[in-house]
């Protein structure tokens, strides 16, 4: 059981937790990737969702959780 917590279930938990801190500290104006691999700026943070626009005059609301990573800066 042992080996298995540690192959298993310790490194999900860990991807759980950047997650939750990559959600958490979501802002306006991040560039974002979603689950479905669609990248835009975020126009707006709600309380479970934020508003991505993915082109000029094109707007969609997603959960917070359909993002899975934020695009550095250069």
């Amino acid at each position: 059981f042992v080996i298995m917590y540690f192959l298993l279930f310790r490194p999900q938990m860990r991807r759980q937790k950047e997650q939750a801190a990559l959600v958490s500290a979501l802002k306006t104006g991040d560039r974002v990737v979603t689950a479905s691999g669609i990248h835009g700026l975020i126009a707006n943070v709600k309380d479970r969702t934020v508003i991505v626009k993915i082109a000029d005059n094109v707007k969609i609301e997603m959960e917070k959780s359909a993002i899975t990573s934020v695009a550095k800066t250069e």
